[in-house]
């Protein structure tokens, strides 16, 4: 259902250096890289993340409710990957627990430009 979706960065190549190391963790790696956009994932035919100089020149700006959310597997891989992201430079946005009992277990980070990001696991 979900082709990609696009967080505008203002630099690309920290931009594209935390996601290549975060998303690694994954599975995932850089499978296009077109200058001012470059599209992480497992295969193109699977959902993407891109990242992106803004088409229009101008700084890019996280919209508030935007967020992208990964879901790694289990608790400990959530817990892992928002250790990771935050080593890479990310800030907290809510540390890893159980968010709601027996159904969804969440942290949330922004990276660098401040785009949120949320690692899940439901169940």
């Amino acid at each position: 259902m979900i082709s990609y979706v696009t967080l505008g960065v203002n630099d690309l190549t920290a931009a594209k250096a935390f996601y290549g190391q975060l998303l690694g963790e994954l599975g995932s790696k850089s499978l296009m890289d077109m200058g001012r956009i470059a599209f992480f994932g497992k295969t193109m035919a699977q959902p993407m993340l891109a990242v992106c100089v803004p088409f229009n020149q101008q700084p890019a700006n996280p919209g508030n409710g935007n967020m992208v959310s990964f879901q790694p597997g289990s608790k400990e891989k959530v817990d892992a990957m928002y250790h990771k992201a935050i080593a890479l430079g990310a800030s907290c946005d809510g540390k890893p627990g159980q968010r709601i009992e027996k159904t969804f277990y969440g942290a949330y980070v922004k990276d660098v430009d401040g785009n949120k990001l949320c690692f899940c696991h439901f169940g």
